[in-house]
């Protein structure tokens, strides 16, 4: 097993939270620090302090290939002027390290007043549990069971490939508003990848899920749904096969395709573009831009999603903010330092992936509302299309909104009935006119829980996204 815990400052001996209650920022300390964020002329400055605990190991061919244990902790402090942003970040925790990251920043913005930072009236707002991750014996068996338990359901299974990475997080705030936190917030997921071979041919398939648990994630229900999901996505590509390309009717199915929502849509919503003018929905609040039978959500509520947040990394409270209601541009998904800059409250989605990074606007929970239509009857309408299934990867140019998707698997649409099993597809199209083709909408949404990250700025934040069936009237299949 190998280690990537920090050695220089030697990590405190004391552990997760037992470290952090006695960090300055519970104390009086957190005064200080803020003012001395703020002397430079800045009118806004925050104190993110997190430890973070992460292992994960690989198991194939009977085997641990991978074992990793990764301690992150230290401190990112911001100061704030407008949108002039400074920040700096320290891995030493001592009262001296901070002060001394604090006033760094003074000399990064132009020259202003400052402002003195509010008064902290509560203690610490404390969220969440501690919880525990599963010690490396028990990985290690656990994974020895998901490998057998797929040899036994198949016996075309030749190859067996399990991963299990497992975070917990304890984070601390402070804002000069005078907000304040304490969040504990642990992550677990599980990866099965499974190679078959049945005369002479071989094909791999894989499936994941990924939660806000600790050790309590790895149910028997849990473990099987993902085996089983496994090695359905594999036996489907033997009997798969691709067809000429071409514009045609593009059925998604619910679930897995919200990734297209995600990618195609949802960060043209994020308002670091909207206020450089690099989305495509620059300047479109309040206009219709699709069917209003569409409304569509980035929510940060749902109960253990990957992109729950019970406050974002600003201090924000978790909420669900609807972007686009009965087929209107309703909001975009602000940051603090975008929300000031339009005049509007923050929606909660300033996120980063570490206390070594500043928070920016991104995602947490994406998905579209169900509409009224029954899935069987979109099908039904489609004389010649395909029924995209499950996807991997995709490209977007979020200024332009085109974008490229790989469908990994779906069906051919012949006289609204499913019959060939198509595979390895490229579906081509732009995420705003894609949108606004959306002429079927189904009522049977389903959140995708796979293990999903989600990239920005080299930044990386868990996320989940869903969607109902809907029916999209013409795309490029390629």
């Amino acid at each position: 097993m190998t280690s990537n815990c920090p050695t220089d400052p030697p990590r405190p001996s004391l552990k997760g939270r037992e470290h952090l209650r006695r960090s300055p920022l519970l104390g009086r300390g957190r005064g200080r620090l803020l003012s001395a964020a703020l002397s430079g002329g800045a009118d806004y400055a925050d104190i993110f302090i997190e430890d973070t605990n992460i292992s994960s190991m690989v198991l194939q061919d009977g085997k641990v290939s991978q074992a990793q244990q990764v301690c992150l902790y230290g401190a990112g402090i911001r100061a704030v002027r407008g949108t002039e942003t400074g920040y700096a970040y320290t891995m030493d925790l001592s009262d001296e390290a901070l002060m001394k990251a604090a006033k760094s920043l003074t000399p990064t913005l132009s020259k202003g007043e400052g402002v003195k930072p509010q008064p902290f009236t509560t203690t610490f707002e404390e969220t969440g549990k501690p919880a525990h991750s599963l010690p490396p014996p028990q990985t290690r068996k656990l994974l020895l069971g998901i490998e057998e338990k797929a040899y036994a359901l198949d016996a075309s299974v030749i190859k067996v490939k399990a991963y299990i990475s497992q975070r917990m997080q304890e984070v601390q705030f402070a804002a000069s508003d005078g907000t304040a936190f304490h969040d504990f917030r642990p992550r677990t997921s599980l990866s099965v990848n499974i190679v078959m071979e049945r005369g002479g041919q071989t094909q791999m398939g894989f499936a994941s899920r990924m939660m806000q648990m600790g050790a309590d994630f790895f149910t028997d229900k849990l473990i099987e749904e993902v085996v089983s999901e496994a090695i359905q996505r594999t036996d489907f590509l033997f009997s798969a096969s691709q067809i000429e390309g071409g514009e045609m009717p593009v059925v998604m199915a619910a679930g897995s395709s919200g990734i297209l929502l995600h990618e195609a849509i949802g960060h043209a919503f994020e308002a670091d573009f909207i206020r450089t003018g690099d989305s495509i929905f620059t300047g479109q609040l309040g206009k219709e831009i699709c069917h209003p039978s569409i409304s569509i959500v980035d929510d940060g509520t749902l109960p253990n999603d990957a992109g729950m947040l019970r406050f974002d990394d600003e201090g924000i409270p978790g909420q669900k903010t609807v972007l686009v209601e009965n087929g209107r541009l309703n909001s975009y998904l602000y940051d603090r330092i975008s929300a000031k800059h339009f005049g509007v409250k923050p929606t909660g989605n300033g996120r980063r992936e570490s206390f070594r990074c500043m928070p920016i606007p991104r995602m947490r929970s994406t998905y579209m509302l169900p509409g009224e239509a029954k899935e069987e009857d979109i099908i039904r309408s489609v004389k010649r299309g395909i029924y995209a299934q499950s996807f991997t990867n995709g490209q977007v140019q979020i200024g332009a909104g085109d974008f490229t998707f790989f469908m990994k698997t779906g069906y051919l649409i012949e006289d609204g009935k499913l019959t060939r099993p198509l595979r390895d597809l490229n579906i081509i199209g732009n995420g705003p006119e894609a949108l606004r083709r959306i002429s079927m909408v189904g009522d049977n949404l389903r959140i995708d829980h796979s293990a999903s990250m989600c990239g920005k700025e080299g930044q990386k934040v868990t996320v989940s996204q869903g969607l109902p069936t809907v029916l999209i009237d013409k795309l490029i299949v390629g």
